[in-house]
Order: structure tokens, then sequence, then C-alpha cells
């Protein structure tokens, strides 16, 4: 990028930032740390195409139109709706059921299993509600962790 560019995005940023940042606080609900994430997003999103951009009209609606779309995009993340907690809610032989010959023995039966049966296990039954999809496949190896009865 050429330096008079340069030195045009460097203005525009200056002057358009505090403008993003209370836009961005609204749309992350207060979440200042987020609003701060999603104004750097835009930014960079802008800079890269900035040679473009400045010759657009009004270039601070495009920044608007920038956040809001950079916040949708972190809002279908995954990660979007975790939150940070002081512990973890299964902790040690607890989360067990204090018994660390039965933990020992599921997980040599798990082991013994496929990886796509073993993942079918893991993930479905501590889930709240069973995954339809995956229901044949969880039978198959719900029945093969089963010890045999005599």
């Amino acid at each position: 990028m050429r330096q008079g560019r340069r030195d045009g995005f460097r203005e525009f940023a200056a002057g358009r930032s505090g403008h993003l940042y209370r836009s961005a606080c609204l749309l992350a609900s207060g979440d200042t740390h987020l609003a701060e994430d999603l104004v750097q997003e835009t930014l960079g999103r802008m800079y890269l195409h900035w040679g473009r951009i400045s010759r657009i009209d009004n270039p601070a609606a495009y920044a608007q139109t920038v956040l809001v779309r950079a916040y949708l995009t972190h809002r279908r993340r995954r990660s979007a709706g975790e939150r940070p907690v002081g512990e973890f809610p299964d902790t040690g032989a607890a989360a067990a059921g204090g018994d660390p010959a039965l933990r020992m023995t599921l997980l040599e039966a798990l082991g013994r299993l496929a990886p796509k049966d073993r993942a079918v296990l893991v993930l479905r039954y501590p889930l709240a509600g069973p995954c339809p999809a995956a229901r044949g496949r969880a039978a198959r190896a719900a029945r093969a962790v089963r010890p045999a009865r005599p």
C-alpha cells in the first residue's frame, strides 16, 4: 500500500474508531473485550481493501456494515457461547462416581471400540438428549462395551 493511502487509512481509523467502538459495545451487550476485538477485525478488513474503499462516497457507513458483519460472523462461531467459569463442574473422583476400578474398566472397554463408536458413546451419553442420527451406531457400540451375560 502506498504511503498516501496508508496515511488516509490511519486518518480514517483514528477518526472512526471511537464511533465503531461505541457501536460494537452496543452490539456486544456491553462486553468491552469483544467490542475491541470487533473494532480490530473491522479495521483489519478495511485496511486490506482500503484502496477500493477510500473511493466510495461514505466509508464510515461501509465500516458500520463491516462491523455488523464481523459481529454476526462471531456469533455464528461455536465458541461464541462459551463463558469462562471459576472451576470445572466435574472434578476428580466425584465425577467418576468415586470408583477407580469402574473407571479403569470403562476406559479399557472404550479402548477396544473403533474410534467412531468410541466418539459416539462419549459424545452422546453425557449430553441432555440423544442424537437420532447416531442411535444405531451408539446401540451397537453400547452392546460391545457391556460385559457378556453368563
